[in-house]
């Protein structure tokens, strides 16, 4: 079989890859200790918009009017909060400090360059100053 034989025989096995759609951000999970907030999955949350814990944490601090700290995979708030109200806090997060403005996808890390922090997208490659926490 010569070459092009070989591609049209490939391209035939391949099934199509659909478009994974929107990106969803993980809601929280957690409960009330006292009047303290108690959110059990905030690893999962920081891995799935990759990103340092200790940034969302002090977005959360600031948004929320609250202090935290990290206790393993779990996020521990010392006010108590909503659900609604973190997770719209979240959402805030991820559309400024995740979601590239152009290409609107979460292929992007943040990177510092001479005391300015960047939002720099591995997608389309544009970078985009972000304000600092």
């Amino acid at each position: 079989m010569d070459y092009e034989s070989l591609l049209d025989n490939a391209y035939e096995k391949i099934e199509p890859v659909e478009e994974s759609g929107r990106f969803e951000v993980l809601k929280v999970k957690g409960h009330h200790e006292g009047t303290k907030t108690i959110i059990t999955n905030f690893g999962q949350v920081v891995s799935h918009v990759r990103r340092n814990p200790e940034h969302l944490m002090k977005f959360l601090n600031k948004e929320l009017a609250s202090s935290s700290e990290i206790s393993g995979d779990r996020l521990i708030l010392s006010r108590k909060l909503s659900s609604t109200d973190i997770n719209d806090r979240i959402e805030k997060y991820v559309k400024r400090f995740v979601l590239c403005p152009k290409c609107k996808k979460p292929d992007t890390e943040l990177e510092s360059s001479g005391g300015k922090v960047f939002l720099k997208c591995l997608a389309c490659g544009e970078r985009y100053e972000v304000h600092k926490i």
